[in-house]
């Protein structure tokens, strides 16, 4: 199920970004990007946890398909987790992101939505300054959306406020006889930024 989910969302980025260059014709420009975050677990099992900070930066395309929309896909390495109060532990997770970002733009100013693909990197639990590797007990994709607003433009300088919700649950099912137990914990992040621009055609 997640490898179909995974594989249409990346055919639906490969062609929504093939149709936008063909649109768009030169009128892209690449970019960075890099901020912090403010991260928890959200789901029915994630009552006592609290929020950490983390960071996350990396790099994007961004596509004109006019001069109201845009197609952004992203590469990024972002970071994860709570402090999880009942255990008085922190778990900090890393992800190698994949946003598909679609915006709405008008003089610079931007709304944006769209799915996103997460890879874990690291899964790291934390009791004092004793560290755990928990890579084992968290599934490998992480399926979710993101939403947002910012000021971006062709060139320079821009910021931008989003939110990364997850659709699936974080940790992996365990199975005790003929019970299976999974946790409904997701991954849930704001995340604010920075981006630089590099022109690659006209302004917008």
């Amino acid at each position: 199920m997640k490898k179909s989910i995974i594989s249409l969302l990346l055919i639906a980025g490969l062609h929504g970004a093939a149709h936008a260059q063909r649109s768009a014709g030169s009128n892209v420009s690449l970019g960075l990007k890099a901020g912090p975050s403010l991260s928890t677990f959200g789901g029915a099992q994630a009552t006592n946890d609290r929020v950490i900070f983390g960071f996350h930066a990396g790099g994007f395309a961004n596509i004109s398909i006019s001069d109201l929309f845009a197609f952004q896909p992203e590469i990024l390495y972002s970071q994860k987790g709570a402090e999880i109060l009942s255990s008085n532990s922190t778990t900090r997770l890393s992800y190698l992101d994949v946003p598909l970002a679609f915006h709405v733009n008008t003089g610079g100013l931007f709304f944006e939505a769209g799915p996103q693909v997460g890879i874990l990197l690291t899964a790291e639990n934390k009791v004092g300054t004793a560290s755990t590797d928990r890579k084992s007990r968290y599934n490998t994709v992480d399926v979710g959306y993101l939403f947002g607003l910012g000021y971006q433009r062709k060139k320079g300088l821009g910021t931008g406020l989003r939110y990364n919700g997850g659709i699936t649950k974080i940790g992996k099912a365990n199975t005790t006889g003929s019970t299976t137990v999974q946790n409904d914990v997701r991954n849930s992040v704001f995340q604010l930024y920075l981006t630089y621009s590099f022109n690659q055609g006209r302004r917008r």
